[in-house]
């Protein structure tokens, strides 16, 4: 799961052993069933009233874990000879940047993930904390509250006073707080494993092949670059702009307005909204990405079949999200 070894050009004999695959499966297996037990420890706490906001925090990790367990047995891609060594995690991820076609070539026979997954996730607990912090709890909980009465799915008032003052205190306490940062963890591994699964059935409907280790790692490491990109503009934009100026829950993703979206109302026009926000620079930057890294992790995946596998899957996430946006467009005034 760890990255070792950076690659360097020099003969064979002069590289540091690489980690047996059969290891690997071993390492994820101990992992996975660490995350499991943290899982029903936090899980049993937060049962008894020992940690706040336990129940759901151990829930999350304890499905984590499940998941990486059955992901071990998975086989991985056999690596081809001595001349492709693994990158290190520090250089795949400066080198997503300026040579993406070596990094993705290089996961597909050494699919590390873990220093994409760590940049990630810990950019996006970064910029949730700092937004939190910058516009106030307060301020979250009761516009999102105000917006939640508006919505289809409007639950009884009594509940709706429980779901707030439970909403307050998890952005208010400072064990919530980290509670939620870890979670977002977990989010990042279920979405990117839902992703590489449906990428590594379309790369077989297009006639390619990929193992689901290969998807994965590419998958990462496509949206690391965006991830860093939305991220640290949104956190220099969210201390310079007036908090009063950013929307409490669309700011929650990014703050960065390079794309159409400007041009739409989002209270009116929900659905042109978000069909505008996906037609920007960095929108298109990450789609070039994914198809890019998944003809170049995969094997016999031509740049066609790439990128008809990231249009579809693009196009199809891009209608769910303006059929959501249409049915809960409070949420978006």
């Amino acid at each position: 799961m760890s990255d070792p070894n950076q690659e360097i050009h020099a003969p064979a004999a002069s590289f540091p052993p690489v980690e047996p695959v059969a290891a690997r499966p071993t390492k994820l297996r101990t992992i996975a069933i660490g995350l499991f037990l943290v899982g029903l420890i936090v899980f049993a706490a937060g049962i008894f009233k020992i940690l706040p906001g336990g129940f759901g925090t151990g829930l999350a990790f304890a499905f984590w874990g499940v998941l990486l367990f059955v992901f071990s047995f998975i086989p991985l891609p056999q690596a081809k000879g001595q001349d492709d060594q693994p990158m290190s995690g520090l250089a795949k991820v400066t080198g997503i940047f300026y040579e993406p076609t070596r990094v993705f070539r290089n996961l597909r026979s050494h699919p590390h993930w873990l220093a994409a997954f760590l940049v990630i996730g810990v950019l996006n607990a970064a910029y949730g904390a700092a937004f939190v912090q910058r516009l106030t709890p307060e301020r979250i909980v009761d516009f999102t509250m105000e917006k939640l009465e508006q919505s289809p799915i409007k639950p009884p008032p009594d509940r709706m006073a429980q779901a707030k003052e439970d909403a307050l205190n998890a952005a208010k306490q400072p064990i919530q707080r980290v509670q939620t940062a870890a979670k977002s963890f977990v989010g990042v591994f279920v979405f990117a494993s839902f992703l590489a699964a449906l990428y590594l059935v379309g790369v077989l409907i297009f006639g390619g092949r990929i193992n689901f280790w290969q998807a994965f790692s590419a998958t990462l490491f496509a949206f690391m670059p965006v991830a860093v990109l939305t991220r640290v503009v949104s956190l220099i934009i969210l201390f310079v702009k007036s908090p009063d100026d950013i929307h409490p829950i669309l700011g929650q993703e990014t703050l960065v307005q390079d794309n159409l979206g400007v041009l739409f109302s989002p209270a009116e026009h929900p659905a042109l909204y978000v069909l505008g926000a996906s037609i920007g620079v960095i929108s298109f930057y990450g789609l070039w990405l994914k198809a890019k890294g998944l003809a170049n992790a995969g094997e016999k995946v031509s740049s066609s079949a790439g990128w008809g596998v990231a249009l579809t899957f693009w196009i199809l996430g891009l209608l769910i999200g303006m059929v959501f946006a249409t049915l809960f467009s409070s949420f978006m005034s």
